[in-house]
């Protein structure tokens, strides 16, 4: 791989802020706790199943001092409300845009700037720093704010097609004895929250089969890029680069991993997804994987950039003793609750599902508490890695391929 192709500079992240992507298209309903559902139609963001402040309570007073980085097509720096948090301080924000740095600081509610990363994490007064920049650059851009000493969330994924990076970073994290935390939306889905406490649990048992997709609506065109992005970095990408949003519905449900890959791919329509077309040298438009799982099952991973139709981010487990697909059904009665965490007054739930606020609050207590957020370097990786080898895999026409391991 040309590494000076894909690690460019900052990022502007994907989806929207908002409503994001219609994540139960497919799913009729959730069970939100042991005796009531709550109906979700096509096409539409669930609504939080409670008052998101309901329960809360404060485990400290302390203000953690953040720094925020990157407000471009998404503008994901603000969308997780860390200028909302009653433990967090927002002291520092960044974009290589002086305009959209302006209105970063202008949302947050913050005077100081700073014309790059590399500029802002000089600040010892600055603990901790949000990284939403250039997909390909997240892996420099973490490894840089750990060696300046201060804990880090990523938006995702950890690392962009490198599984050099994967390594870096990994290396990185574990010498640093600091947080890292990747921003895995569908980790805090209510369905994938449902399905996480229901397998830790032991309800589920092992997981025989788990399917995750993640497919971008839209009517695919001859020159169609897709979403705007710094230096293009999507145009052409190869879908299954970009897996993590699928993956979560086995490896966030589990904290398990993939252990080997075939995947298939067929061409797109759009003029830019063809041998030499884009800087990935990629054919693909549609990538579907089949991994092989750590518990020895099987997990289909679908993943389409220009498919035309609804979009998704979601997924269903069949469990030796139970299955999830919109609510539980199984041997087990009685449930854990299934209720996701409460949120501080002022934090909202957010976009994706619900899912911005409770990442954002995981992040802050993991450092409040010390302890290992959810979504840590070893899960954030081998949410990653799989799609990278997948496709690897489907420019091999489906070859079975081994995947890299990682445990924190």
């Amino acid at each position: 791989m040309d590494k000076s192709k894909h690690q460019i500079n900052r990022r502007k992240f994907l989806s929207t802020a908002g409503a994001g992507f219609a994540s139960f298209a497919i799913l009729p309903n959730i069970m939100v706790n042991q005796q009531e559902k709550s109906s979700i139609r096509s096409n539409e963001e669930p609504s939080w199943e409670q008052d998101p402040t309901q329960g809360w309570i404060p485990v400290s007073d302390r203000k953690i001092r953040v720094g925020l980085v990157g407000y471009g097509a998404s503008k994901f720096a603000a969308a997780f409300s860390f200028q909302h948090h009653p433990n967090v301080e927002v002291i520092a924000v960044s974009d290589l845009f002086p305009d959209r740095c302006a209105e970063l600081a202008k949302v947050t509610k913050c005077n100081k700037t700073y014309p790059s990363l590399e500029e802002m994490v000089k600040d010892d007064k600055i603990e901790a720093v949000f990284v939403a920049t250039d997909a390909p650059g997240h892996a420099r851009h973490c490894i840089e704010v750990l060696k300046h000493g201060k804990h880090v969330a990523c938006a995702v994924p950890a690392v962009f097609g490198s599984l050099e990076d994967a390594d870096l970073l990994f290396e990185a994290v574990k010498k640093s004895g600091l947080k890292y935390m990747m921003f895995e939306t569908s980790c805090y889905r209510p369905d994938n929250y449902a399905m996480r406490q229901i397998y830790n649990a032991g309800v589920f048992g092992k997981i025989v089969y788990a399917e995750g997709e993640y497919y971008g609506g839209g009517m695919p065109t001859p020159t169609s890029t897709g979403t705007p992005s710094y230096k293009n970095w999507r145009v052409g990408m190869p879908p299954q680069w970009y897996c993590t949003h699928g993956d979560a519905y086995f490896v966030g449900v589990t904290n398990g991993s993939f252990t080997e890959v075939s995947c298939l791919g067929m061409q797109s329509l759009s003029l830019t997804r063809q041998p030499g077309k884009n800087v990935y040298n990629n054919p693909f438009g549609t990538e579907i994987a089949l991994h092989r799982t750590s518990e020895g099952g099987m997990a289909r991973m679908a993943r389409s950039n220009d498919t035309p139709g609804f979009g998704a981010e979601a997924g269903r487990v069949r469990g030796q003793r139970g299955s999830f697909y919109g609510k539980y059904e199984g041997l087990e009665k009685n449930l854990p609750d299934l209720n996701r965490p409460p949120l501080p007054p002022g934090v909202e739930p957010g976009g994706h599902g619900g899912s911005h606020g409770p990442l954002m609050n995981e992040f802050v207590l993991s450092i409040l508490e010390d302890r290992k957020p959810l979504v840590d370097i070893a899960m954030a990786l081998n949410m990653t890695v799989g799609g990278i080898v997948a496709h690897a895999s489907a420019m091999k026409n489906g070859e079975w391929m081994k995947i890299p391991q990682y445990k924190f």
